[in-house]
């Protein structure tokens, strides 16, 4: 039987600190060696269990939706993410070099990943293809409100289909999986690249004026945008137009209110597809989520079509994103569209965790506390209950703690029954 007293051995002395002065200076540099760096955070306990059971919840959805899973280096060659494919600026990169002297990154985005990794394993293949990943991406910005360094990402990229139908399914994957998740009050507010740079065609613009204009654009700085247009010689109609961007969005009628300032037949097409693609959403039953906005302009200058990024409250950034890229495979040598989505993992647990929504996690089922006499019949239980899947925690006594020392760690971490195994191989329950 085990016996428990209540009493705590004691250490001999009284204490078990060293004797004698520690000096500051070690002192400091101890604290620090406790702490992250700048932007990454340790990810522990219940709040780990909760993002785990997030994750699994989006890639059981995606498995649902035929995509298989792949995976990519975290990091690769500098040229993956440089300017002239279209993705993150070189200051906001994690940059090392190899033994061979080549430049290499901390990937800040996966989108180039599994574009490079599609164009290597599939390059003659013209059906459709569909990835999913799990994956964390690095990006060397600033830490404004918070904002994490380094992100995990779930996402899919559905590679060779350059229809409308597919911009639907990813959008309704989304909306599917942030509802999967518990998420409920949100929104995906949708765009299209292809207006602003059939404006920017239209007007005569060259690549570093667009690059710069959109970027103004995006940020809402109608000033700098109308200093800018201004500076480039762009006509009063069309400079109207680019101001009116900003504007529009809302319900796709509003978004509709730029045709009319716009002879060019790649804005009208786009927003054509537009119209489409509200429609088949339609069909998924998920046009209550759908706003639309043409200002929506990424600072990825792959996206080539749609854009979309899903908002809710408690988050100031965005915990869903995606779009069209059909021209970014070409740069590794296969000429296929593509469209892609990504859930924001973190930014979307804090904001269910602010919201109180619940998140159901796989505690911890059990607890099973043995002495030496008793540690056969312990290991010989535990194992029957693994057998018919139950979660076990196998622990050994030790001789300076008591019975309710292990029913307050039960609780702290969430351990719904604890049990005491006898040398007969009963078990004796115990409350958490």
């Amino acid at each position: 039987m085990i016996k428990n007293t209540g009493n705590r051995r004691k250490r001999k002395g009284g204490s078990s600190r060293i004797q004698g002065t520690v000096h500051p200076r070690t002192n400091i540099m101890q604290q620090r060696l406790l702490h992250t760096p700048e932007g990454v955070r340790d990810l522990y306990g219940e709040e780990f269990e909760k993002k785990k059971a997030i994750q699994e919840k989006v890639l059981h959805l995606l498995s649902l939706y035929g995509y298989h899973e792949i995976q990519t280096p975290t990091f690769e060659f500098f040229d993956i993410f440089s300017r002239e494919i279209g993705t993150t600026p070189s200051r906001e990169l994690y940059k090392f070099f190899d033994r061979e002297g080549n430049t290499l990154v901390l990937r800040p985005d996966m989108t180039p990943s599994i574009a490079r990794c599609a164009s290597k394993y599939y390059m003659e293949e013209e059906l459709p293809i569909r990835f999913s990943y799990l994956g964390n991406t690095f990006l060397n910005g600033g830490s404004l409100q918070g904002r994490l360094k380094e992100t995990t990402q779930i996402g899919a990229e559905l590679i060779g289909d350059a229809s409308v139908d597919a911009d639907a399914e990813l959008i309704a994957f989304v909306i599917q999986a942030l509802l999967a998740c518990g998420c409920r009050d949100f929104q995906v507010s949708i765009g299209q690249v292809e207006v602003f740079k059939g404006l920017a065609e239209e007007a005569g613009l060259s690549e570093e004026t667009e690059y710069a204009l959109r970027e103004k654009i995006s940020n809402k700085n109608i000033i700098a945008a109308e200093a800018l247009l201004e500076e480039a010689g762009v006509e009063e109609k069309r400079k109207k137009a680019f101001l009116k961007i900003p504007e529009l969005f809302g319900g796709l009628d509003r978004i509709l209110e730029i045709q009319n300032m716009s002879e060019q037949e790649r804005v009208h097409h786009a927003l054509k597809r537009l119209k489409e693609l509200y429609e088949i959403l339609k069909y998924y039953q998920v046009e209550r989520y759908i706003t639309f906005d043409l200002g929506l302009l990424s600072k990825y200058n792959y996206y080539t079509g749609i854009t979309f990024q899903a908002y809710t409250y408690e988050v100031g950034e965005p915990i869903a994103k995606g779009g069209r890229y059909d021209t970014l495979l070409s740069h590794f040598g296969k000429d296929s569209a593509a469209v892609g989505c990504t859930i924001q993992i973190d930014q979307l647990l804090l904001a269910l965790i602010r919201q109180k929504n619940e998140i159901e996690t796989a505690k911890k089922e059990r607890i099973l506390l043995y002495q030496k006499e008793a540690r056969k019949e312990a290991i010989l239980a535990a194992a029957n209950y693994r057998k018919n899947g139950e979660r076990v925690e196998l622990i050994l006594m030790a001789e300076d703690k008591t019975i309710e020392d292990y029913l307050a760690f039960a609780k702290r971490n969430g351990v719904e029954k604890l049990g005491i195994i006898h040398m007969d191989g009963t078990e004796e329950g115990r409350t958490v």
